[in-house]
């Protein structure tokens, strides 16, 4: 009986979503998921607390999330084991592969040898059975008070799922307790809730803290949760067609945006007089026309109406689920760029786990190109193998695991000798 339980635990887990009279299951399934999925009364990990299946939460959801697949997909977030030197991590989900954090690389400039660590690259969850260990850097949260040893999955995810949201795509409110939850609220293919029934907020986020819900509550005050939309298949390659979710900010519906949502524990990052960039601002016309205009660099040529680049999203300037579902595609069907009331926020240039470059950053800072040119001058990304005359710029990595980084794109699809993708806003190159 016992292997039968652990069968169907492992078989709720594996299947994403099956379509069946017009709901999607998963695992979770917008909410709390199988209680047996994640505890054990009897035979919880040793060292453990809370009758988790592993020793500690991260590794909990990794014991799901992480996979040894060879191509991205689904649900996982984690490449393990993590590729060897040379190699790159696999997933290609919005908010990054945390193996990332396990990819350490040394490179030598003018007789200078450079280590970057591969904490810089995302937050550091501590995940002991995955090998993710508290950040050595920051004792706590940049620009805020957050320990650092305690960051895992469940400091911006609710495990059991309490937030939902009742009554409709376009006017809605979000709540932690109420209607049932039926199913994720996270995708364009996501039901529309009704007076009856609920779906979950986005990636199950922690939403303000409540009274009502059990033990289980957020780890720091949250403003409330942010609103977005993702393609329903979205840990994929972007080699020839961009992944667009589709952030928006929640406007009329006493919620959060995003950038206030991430400065629950970065407050600094946002106070008056860091010179820090700004926020949760709209972009105006001059900037939202530099964007729908900005090709590469140099190449002021483009449209509003293809100029969207999944490499610098912006957020939306609505809460409106109905729209943001329709904007939440895959397949190139919808590349608007921003309008003037569409806002910069903190995903703008940073992914939410981790990615290939430091400070869990989109693209490298590191350097003022972030493609280079062969011998006949054509676009490549800089590499050990394909630019070695150029460690500043491969900083360590092959061509692959550079590539891999920017979601597979082409370097043809920017050119040779691209700046960086601050120049998409700003185009000073």
């Amino acid at each position: 009986m016992k292997v039968i339980k652990f069968s169907l635990v492992i078989m709720a887990t594996a299947v994403l979503t099956i379509g069946l009279s017009g709901m999607a299951y998963a695992f979770h399934s917008g909410g709390v998921a199988e209680c047996g999925g994640c505890h054990s009364m009897h035979a919880p990990a040793t060292g453990g607390t809370s009758l988790l299946i592993r020793v500690d939460q991260s590794s909990t959801c990794l014991s799901c999330h992480a996979n040894s697949e060879t191509v991205g997909s689904s649900y996982h977030i984690m490449s393990y084991p993590v590729p060897a030197a040379g190699s790159a991590p696999v997933e290609r989900n919005p908010g990054g592969d945390f193996a990332w954090l396990s990819k350490n690389y040394s490179f030598t400039v003018r007789g200078t040898t450079t280590t970057e660590n591969g904490q810089t690259h995302g937050h550091n969850v501590i995940a002991n059975d995955f090998g993710l260990a508290v950040d050595g850097d920051n004792s706590t949260a940049p620009g805020g008070t957050f320990p650092s040893s305690q960051l895992s999955c469940v400091s911006c995810h609710d495990p059991h799922g309490h937030y939902r949201r009742l009554g409709g795509d376009t006017t809605y409110t979000i709540a932690a307790t109420g209607a049932p939850i039926i199913g994720s609220g996270s995708y364009n293919t996501s039901l529309v809730p009704t007076a009856t029934q609920a779906v979950g907020v986005y990636r199950l986020l922690w939403g303000a803290p409540t009274t009502g819900v059990g033990p289980v509550t957020p780890p720091v005050a949250y403003p409330g949760v942010p609103v977005a939309s993702a393609p329903s298949t979205y840990n994929r390659t972007e080699a020839s067609t961009q992944t667009r979710v589709a952030y928006g900010t929640a406007i009329g519906n006493g919620i959060t945006t995003w950038g206030q949502w991430c400065a629950t524990c970065h407050p600094g990052m946002h106070s008056t007089g860091n010179l820090v960039h700004p926020v949760d601002q709209g972009l105006g016309t001059t900037i939202s026309g530099i964007y729908q205009a900005y090709v590469s660099s140099g190449i002021m040529t483009g449209t509003s109406a293809t100029s969207y680049l999944s490499l610098v999203p912006f957020m939306e300037n609505t809460g409106d689920y109905t729209v943001l579902k329709s904007h939440a595609q895959n397949n190139n069907t919808f590349l608007n760029g921003p309008g003037t009331s569409d806002q910069v926020s903190c995903l703008t240039c940073h992914r939410g786990h981790a990615s290939g470059f430091m400070d869990m950053l989109r693209w490298s800072m590191e350097g003022e190109f972030i493609t280079l040119a062969d011998g006949s001058g054509n676009a490549v990304w800089p590499g050990t193998d394909t630019t070695p005359n150029s460690p500043q710029f491969a900083r360590g990595r092959t061509s692959a695991e550079t590539q891999a980084a920017y979601y597979d794109r082409p370097a043809t699809v920017f050119g040779a000798y691209q700046r960086v993708l601050c120049n998409k806003c700003h185009a000073q190159d």
